[in-house]
């Protein structure tokens, strides 16, 4: 599944890298890709192993607020 979550506070460099790395980490999770110009992340999972509740405690672990 392809899903594009908003997520409010990403800035810079090391934003993205932050919240794609903790995403990526995630068992199932094949690609993570973050826009800062249109404050999104845009994640490619297997449903059956990580959830997006999961993607979006990720996020929020990081530091930044997903809108949803």
């Amino acid at each position: 599944m392809k899903q594009t979550i908003t997520v409010e506070g990403m800035h810079c460099g090391h934003c993205k890298q932050a919240v794609e790395g903790a995403v990526r980490e995630l068992r199932g999770v094949t690609e993570a890709v973050v826009d800062l110009d249109a404050k999104t992340l845009t994640v490619t999972f297997d449903e059956g192993a990580v959830t997006l509740a999961d993607i979006e405690e990720a996020v929020e672990d990081q530091g930044f607020d997903v809108v949803r």
